[in-house]
């Protein structure tokens, strides 16, 4: 590869006029491109590689022929596909933009207060321009860093972003390139990391032509959830390998990305000495120096030795999402025990147990899997874990796409809401969820009629796994269809009556937890008890006793903690405690706080939080 590429893949413009284009191509000795109608042939390097100086410019429409092939192909490395997947690749300008951000540090973990977002259905317009307009609001609210739900170009007019096929190309459904550079930027001007959820799981079921110009991309060894696994260890693995190490870097120098999502990072399966994840980890942080970024990842049975570094075997990664703290709230938000939710009891002892020791399961025996889950985490920071009660998967997964909020008390969503805001991990927000709005979020996609079919098929077998879903009434009525009508159901309305006083409730937490010394991120030496299934106790001792707390979440009836005989509700010496805030206030649609009188009754409010602050005795 020449020294003067920033990509081993991919166009990149040269000079005015000419453009070079680089594609990996091992099973074939001869590889044309057709740029803006004239064909030319590309000179072979011994790598496996094709590359060639072409005359073209921003905007020129380009792809790729192949011995045997029937068409031309867009480039597996595109940056842009105006046409969508299957359309010719268009040649890119991405260094026109002007940034404004050069003072921006970019972002670590700790302190952090995450929001995915779906670029789609966000706004009325599903644009990244329009999204734009928006970052201040979510500013405001306390949040510092957005989430994207994937963007690499998919089939279709709409859908996820799961299923993408194109790894380089910001889909053409939100817009042009520089309207997402246009994006990070504001948000970085506004103090806003941005970090982008990336599938390197598997591809979509059309528009992906890697098997055009490389058999070896997909593994002979391995299969995951969706069919054939990608390649990253076997024969022939070093041109996907390059690829997503690339494509990394690509996303972090080219639109300022602070860092990644990793999706389903456990149906990722390498063999080899130096694991994927480690590596594009490694390319993400080297691409963004002398900025700091964040790489996290959904992975399902949460072996937190993938937060471990390289060098005791693990693969450097930031975080790992909590999956087993809101199993456990939904079970006690909505009683609801099935599926994968069917071992968990949403008891006060399992909040308890992920504030003090993150994992729930940590290679005890799993009844749902019939296998163990996880593996001891108990030297991970509280930070280390993500923490949340929706997000894309999980309001989706209850079928008809309903909001948390909507199934359970609003007192008890209060209650759970304070909690997620203010333990110690890493808190994650779902597009809407500060609005307590009542928006749903469904499963959608557009394919063509027999795949859409089989699509939705594949949906509602998933679903079934859940006893009161399958072959009931809502599964008949509330997703037999993930076609247009359901996206457009998706799209975030902004209206709900609940808005203001919901707002109004996550803007407090999320200013307790920025500015108190013992909240969130602050909280250095907690401890916590429980009194009972339905409620929990937790004392943040961060370090002199005026700014100690006392915290309450209690989704049973008022509960007197003056006199219980637990050391954990005693006062710092020479003060009592006094009742400094709660998720039953009237501003925040609850019937109010219960009224204390200390030093002989601590009223622990009814299917609320209460947060205690030490005051002097006099």
């Amino acid at each position: 590869m020449s020294d003067s590429r920033r990509y081993p893949v991919g166009p990149e413009l040269r000079s005015p006029g000419r453009v070079n284009l680089r594609v990996w191509a091992p099973d074939h000795d001869e590889v044309q491109a057709e740029v803006d109608g004239e064909r030319v042939t590309l000179t072979r390097e011994g790598s496996g590689h094709f590359s060639a100086d072409v005359d073209a410019t921003a905007g020129s429409r380009y792809g790729f022929i192949v011995p045997g092939g029937d068409r031309v192909y867009p480039d597996p490395a595109s940056r842009f596909l105006p046409d969508g997947p299957d359309g010719l690749s268009a040649v890119v300008d991405l260094d026109a933009y002007t940034w404004h951000d050069e003072q921006w540090p970019g972002v670590t973990l700790p302190g952090q207060v995450l929001y995915e977002l779906h670029i789609g259905t966000w706004t009325d317009e599903g644009t990244w321009r329009a999204a734009a307009t928006l970052l201040p609001e979510l500013r405001a609210l306390g949040v510092t860093v957005v989430q994207m739900m994937p963007i690499a170009e998919f089939a279709g007019r709409f859908g996820w972003g799961y299923d993408g096929v194109q790894w380089f190309a910001p889909t053409r459904c939100y817009g042009a390139p520089a309207d997402l550079q246009h994006f990070v930027d504001t948000a970085h001007q506004l103090g806003l990391g941005v970090i982008l959820d990336v599938v390197y799981n598997h591809l979509g079921p059309t528009g992906n032509y890697l098997s055009v110009f490389d058999r070896r991309w997909q593994s002979r060894r391995h299969r995951s959830e969706w069919g054939g696994a990608p390649n990253f260890d076997d024969e022939g693995a070093a041109g996907l390998r390059e690829l997503v190490l690339a494509n990394v870097s690509y996303w972090v120098r080219e639109f300022h990305f602070d860092g990644f999502r990793v999706d389903a990072a456990q149906q990722i399966v390498d063999e080899s000495s130096d694991h994927i994840l480690a590596a594009l980890t490694r390319a993400a942080r080297a691409a963004a120096t002398p900025r700091s970024i964040i790489v996290v990842a959904e992975h399902e049975p949460q072996h937190s030795a993938l937060l471990r570094p390289p060098e005791v075997g693990g693969c450097g990664l930031d975080a790992l999402f909590h999956e087993d703290f809101h199993h456990s709230c939904r079970v006690a938000l909505t009683g609801m025990r099935d599926g994968y939710l069917s071992n968990y009891r949403g008891t006060s002892d399992e909040w308890l147990a992920a504030a003090q020791l993150g994992f729930l399961y940590q290679g005890q025996y799993y009844p749902w899997q019939s296998a163990p889950r996880g593996a001891p985490a108990w030297d991970m920071a509280p930070a280390q874990t993500i923490c949340f009660l929706e997000n894309h998967d999980q309001v989706a997964n209850s079928a008809a796409g309903a909001r948390l909020i909507d199934l359970t008390s609003e007192a008890w969503w209060r209650a759970l809401s304070t909690l997620l805001l203010w333990g110690p991990w890493t808190p994650l927000l779902f597009q809407g969820q500060e609005d307590g709005g009542g928006t749903p979020f469904r499963y959608f996609a557009d394919h063509e009629p027999t795949l859409q079919a089989e699509v939705l098929r594949g949906r509602l077998t998933f679903l079934a796994q859940f006893a009161r879903f399958a072959g009931g009434a809502v599964l008949n009525t509330a997703s037999d269809s993930i076609g247009a009508d359901v996206f457009e159901a998706c799209r975030l309305h902004r209206d709900d009556p609940r808005r203001e006083r919901c707002r109004r409730l996550y803007t407090d937490l999320l200013t307790w937890r920025r500015h108190d010394p013992a909240l969130g991120p602050h909280a250095r030496h907690l401890i916590g008890a429980t009194a009972g299934d339905r409620t929990l106790i937790l004392r943040f001792r961060p370090g002199a006793p005026v700014d100690e707390r006392l915290l309450a979440v209690n989704l049973d009836a008022d509960l007197d903690l003056a006199a219980r005989s637990h050391p954990i509700v005693a006062p710092p010496d020479g003060c009592h405690w006094q009742t400094a805030w709660c998720s039953e206030e009237a501003r925040y649609g609850g019937s109010g706080a219960a009224v204390s009188d200390p030093p002989r009754h601590l009223i622990a409010t009814g299917h609320a939080a209460t947060l205690f602050t030490p005051v002097p005795r006099r």
